[in-house]
């Protein structure tokens, strides 16, 4: 087995740096494309070899003593965020070092495939997404965090003999061909949580009975807004597509979704033994990778005012379309019309997306109150601001279509500060909502000039 994974260091490497999961893997097909027949041929070494790896170890298990499970080492493995935006959540393993045989395995929950290009798109959009597990040499995948600068800790775990062997035997079971995949989801089930019941399993419960029921104060947009502060342009389109679900306050069971989560979280905790000793569940922890990275924002950007600025400057350009010297100047009014069309089209486009994600399995961004906001109805409206342009009887039309918009995002104003409302988008109506004001009143230029343009006499054609 470690030949093979020597003969296959450079795709493993691939891989190792596509595992890495996070609540943002939505983005992924857009960088990985290129390597996605590199991780089919890893996917398929994987299944051919792991299913005999396993095996040996099973027939050298089967022959030991009483004392089974004492050659057995167990870390948590956890690394730290990366550049790209999938890795910015970090990523987990467990590690299990047979220290008789000398077998060093780290067991992903990570990994997924391009193999099939149409058919991961299909279940990306209908939030399907397959992920599965698979066993890594560890020097390998430790090898591939240090060349990507992305720091790791293991944490050596003090579980009994028999829980260790618990542990190696699901692990092995769970990489068999027929039992690796999984339906992942980016907030429940991934590769931290998958690592966390895991843990829980081996300990009969503990973990999730001492956690599930402390509440943190954070919810999961608090920390995917935390975790994305290093890009303005991600932060604000992942923001903009989680729902209402992701609002409510997590507990520290729920917060482990989180691979430094359940790092932090275990470094403390202690078990009760049949003997009735406490011992703590991290016997030692060390830096195995060092990283030069900045380390992770602590709390979310309070971006309020930037949004309500930016908000507030567009709402202002789209709102002189009123002015007298900007309806006077062919230049000037061209400009605004573009702008104010290419908006509209923007948050249209959004507007479907929101309502696409209805019937879709993305839960997490259902019943998105942002429709108030971005509703399919202003992609209509940029085209009707663009047809203004050319027949002076759309401007009457987009007038009314930018007035129903803008009455819209009121409604959800109002809907937004009632206690009905559990989504936390403030930020979204200071962004939006001067727009949809300024360019209602922009468009609604005075019905008797638009009456004599109408009306003015023909020119005689002789």
């Amino acid at each position: 087995m470690k030949k093979l994974f020597t003969l296959a260091t450079p795709c493993l490497a691939r891989v190792a740096r596509v595992g890495a999961l996070s609540g943002s893997c939505q983005i992924v097909i857009m960088k990985f494309l290129a390597t996605s027949l590199h991780i089919a041929t890893v996917i398929f070494i994987i299944s051919v070899a792991a299913p005999a790896s396993l095996h040996a170890q099973k027939t050298d298990m089967t022959s030991t003593d009483a004392t089974a499970g004492n050659e057995l080492r167990v870390w948590l493995v956890t690394a730290g965020p990366g550049s790209a935006v999938w890795e910015r959540y970090g990523h987990n393993a467990i590690r299990v070092l047979n220290t008789s045989t000398g077998y060093d395995v780290s067991y992903n929950w990570g990994i997924f495939s391009f193999g099939q290009p149409v058919e991961f798109i299909i279940r990306f959009l209908q939030g399907r997404m397959l992920y599965m597990m698979a066993p890594f040499d560890t020097q390998i995948m430790l090898d591939a965090y240090a060349r990507d600068n992305r720091e790791v800790v293991l944490q050596e775990l003090d579980l009994t003999a028999s829980e260790k062997l618990e542990l190696q035997a699901f692990a092995e079971n769970n990489a068999l061909p027929g039992n690796r995949d999984y339906a992942y989801q980016y907030f429940r089930d991934n590769c931290s949580t998958r690592v966390r019941d895991v843990l829980d399993m081996v300990l009969a419960g503990e973990l999730k009975k001492a956690l599930s029921d402390t509440p943190t104060g954070k919810s999961y947009r608090w920390h995917t807004r935390r975790l994305t502060k290093i890009d303005p342009l991600i932060y604000t389109g992942m923001d903009a597509l989680l729902g209402p679900r992701t609002d409510a306050e997590l507990t520290i069971w729920d917060e482990m979704f989180l691979p430094l989560s359940l790092r932090d979280e275990i470094r403390d905790f202690q078990v009760v033994r049949s003997d009735g000793t406490v011992r703590n569940l991290v016997e030692s922890e060390e830096v195995a990778v060092s990283s030069t990275r900045v380390k992770e924002a602590t709390a979310p950007p309070g971006w309020l005012m930037r949004y309500l600025t930016l908000g507030t400057v567009f709402g202002i350009a789209f709102a002189s379309l009123r002015l007298r010297l900007v309806r006077q100047s062919a230049f000037a009014r061209r400009l605004i019309i573009s702008a104010a069309s290419s908006w509209s089209g923007i948050f249209g486009v959004l507007g479907l997306i929101l309502v696409g994600l209805l019937f879709t399995d993305h839960t997490f961004s259902a019943w998105n109150e942002n429709l108030f906001l971005a509703n399919p109805l202003l992609g209509v409206l940029s085209i009707a601001i663009l047809m203004s342009c050319i027949d002076v009887t759309w401007q009457i039309r987009a007038q009314k279509i930018s007035a129903v918009c803008a009455t819209i995002a009121l409604v959800g104003l109002v809907w937004q500060i009632t206690p009905m409302s559990g989504h936390e988008n403030g930020a979204f109506f200071a962004l939006l909502l001067p727009g949809h004001l300024g360019l209602a009143w922009g468009l609604g230029a005075d019905d008797t000039s638009i009456s004599e343009a109408h009306n003015a006499p023909k020119p005689a054609v002789n």
